[in-house]
């Protein structure tokens, strides 16, 4: 009887230091919950008609620096027209030129980057390439320009104008065609140059203000 009772006693301590170790360990190792996420390439370029993988990265709970999350991420553009997204695998497809904002969302946390489709340049042209005004008259109207590539392919809106003296004549980018303005310019000549991102080409707006 002894014996029974002395093992009874036993096999019930053994469960009792059995369900306290456990809680301990949880207590001692939470669960490695996910703090937040981020898109990477931060700012992804993805060239016309060709495909790029994107990744999301998590920082945890219990440190050890960033960590590619590799399952269980919902990916999604807002413009599918400019940028395509596969839901599952983050692959990226540029549909048109422009810009687009990728969300990558998990375990109730999300993270976007600005997504910009391109093409390969060769050639850029800027028209007109020369402007010609009276700067005491303050430059009458905005002279619109439009940019093209390759030959022909219409890239105004993605192209980059820089003003050589922003006092007096300033451009509005993101736009097709591109609007230039200039106020009270004095005499002199001056320079806009129209840059594409990913390419080192440009073309030149020669300006002459009377």
């Amino acid at each position: 009887m002894f014996t029974v009772r002395k093992l009874a006693l036993t096999l019930a301590f053994t469960v009792l230091v059995a369900l306290a170790f456990g809680v301990s360990c949880r207590g001692f190792f939470p669960a490695n919950s996910l703090l937040s996420i981020a898109v990477q390439p931060p700012s992804p370029n993805v060239v016309l008609g060709q495909t790029t993988k994107l990744q999301a990265w998590g920082t945890y709970q219990n440190g050890g620096g960033q960590t590619q999350i590799t399952s269980g991420v919902a990916w999604s553009s807002d413009t599918p027209d400019v940028l395509s997204i596969d839901e599952n695998t983050g692959t990226a497809t540029g549909q048109s030129l422009g810009t687009a904002t990728v969300t990558a969302s998990a375990q109730g946390l999300s993270a976007t980057a600005s997504a910009t489709v391109y093409i390969i340049v060769s050639s850029l042209k800027v028209t007109p390439n020369t402007w010609n005004f009276s700067g005491a008259a303050g430059g009458t109207n905005p002279v619109g320009f439009v940019v093209t590539a390759n030959g022909g392919t219409d890239v105004t809106s993605s192209a980059i104008f820089t003003s050589s003296n922003t006092t007096y004549i300033n451009c509005v980018n993101g736009t097709d065609p591109v609007f230039c303005s200039a106020i009270a310019t004095p005499p002199g000549p001056y320079t806009i140059v129209v840059s594409y991102p990913q390419t080192n080409l440009t073309a030149t707006i020669n300006v002459t203000a009377n």
